[in-house]
């Protein structure tokens, strides 16, 4: 946006029809006699999140490494938010054009980054957006560094090089399990550092107890250096699974950690289904408060003994004492938090259950109530 001068009143503008800066693709011509306000407004934080990048890169001090990349990632959302805005339908200086503009430069970049990355001797791995996974064997950092220089120098956009993975597993697509996705991946780099997209643990509405099983599991696999050693630490992170299995039957996780946020896109009497966040949100109401679309419904899943709809869930202001999770349905969340990491594998929900089970639960009026365990 900044360096192409994308905005709304220089898209299609009626003063430079022979303008030579064009969208690619489109051919739309964009302004070259003045700068949009969106450029305008855009460029400052552009050149303060390129210089806190530069700073964490620089810096020995851990404390400011975590200060600068807190910055320059708040700038980054920043940005993000205005490239969304340019397309909304009500945004004063947005521009749809300009919005599909944005993404034709950013596929031509990208091809241009992909090509030049293949010439060089890489692999490309994986990409998306606005980054590339490359491989190289035996390649030295400073090529790394050498490549985003000559791919900057090229597209015009500053590229990083963040580092390098000891191993990653990009997750298959549910429509076509022998192809990786893009934004549904877990891996560690050299320094030790997980990074995690779109899997249970970055999702919100993900109970705390799956969380610690799913990231507990991760850390045991980040102790393999390659992706030999990935695959021997599997069953280690089949036990992580097992242990959490005897958590929950042995009564051994706070129900708020079994708690599951859910989000209420629309009034409550738009709902057709009558889906865990309704139910609880109705509970909340009936008690007088009140419940509007946008707002956040937390809640509990309740013993599956209860056959009448209103009971399979408790809004977590309303749980008392006496209230038992649906063990069962926590289990199979358990169950399909393990299988989604190590899908590539070929686990489904049914093999990890196979891999975890023979554990027996104590006596079940010591742990939630009398619910039936599978």
């Amino acid at each position: 946006m900044v360096n192409n001068n994308i905005s709304a009143e220089t898209v299609l503008c009626k003063c430079c029809p022979d303008s030579k800066l064009r969208i690619p693709e489109l051919g739309y011509n964009i302004c070259e006699k003045r700068a949009g306000i969106v450029p305008k407004a855009l460029k400052p934080i552009v050149l303060k999140r390129l210089l806190y990048k530069k700073l964490k890169a620089e810096t020995q001090d851990e404390h400011l490494k975590e200060a600068y990349n807190s910055r320059q990632t708040a700038l980054k959302w920043i940005l993000v938010t205005c490239f969304g805005y340019l397309g909304y339908r009500n945004a004063k200086f947005g521009t749809v054009d300009g919005h599909i503009g944005v993404c034709a430069f950013g596929r031509e970049a990208f091809l241009k980054a992909s090509r030049i990355a293949e010439e060089s001797g890489f692999r490309v791995i994986h990409g998306i957006v606005d980054s590339l996974w490359l491989k190289k064997q035996n390649a030295a950092p400073q090529e790394y560094l050498d490549l985003c220089k000559a791919v900057s120098e090229e597209i015009g956009v500053q590229l990083t090089f963040e580092g390098r993975y000891k191993w990653i597993v990009f997750l298959p697509s549910k429509m076509h399990p022998a192809i990786g996705v893009l934004n549904r991946y877990y891996g560690v780099t050299e320094n030790g550092k997980i990074k995690i997209r779109g899997i249970d643990a970055r999702r919100r509405d993900t109970p705390r107890f799956v969380y610690d099983a799913q990231m507990q599991m991760i850390k045991v696999l980040a102790s393999a250096n390659n992706s030999r050693e990935f695959l021997e630490k599997v069953p280690e992170a089949l036990t992580v699974v097992k242990e959490y299995r005897r958590k929950l039957l042995d009564g051994d996780i706070a129900v708020w950690d079994l708690i599951i946020t859910k989000h209420l896109s629309k009034p409550l009497d738009k709902y057709k289904q009558k889906v865990g966040q309704v139910i609880a949100a109705e509970q909340i109401e009936r008690e007088g408060a009140e419940v509007h679309a946008g707002k956040n419904i937390r809640f509990l899943l309740t013993s599956a003994d209860n056959k009448r709809y209103e009971r399979r869930v408790k809004a977590e202001e309303l749980i008392e004492k006496n209230t038992n999770p649906d063990i069962k349905k926590y289990l199979f969340l358990l169950y399909a938090a393990a299988a989604n990491l190590l899908s590539p594998l070929n686990y489904a929900v049914k093999d990890v259950y196979d891999n975890t089970k023979g554990y027996q639960q104590k006596t079940l009026i010591q742990c939630y109530g009398n619910n039936k365990i599978p």
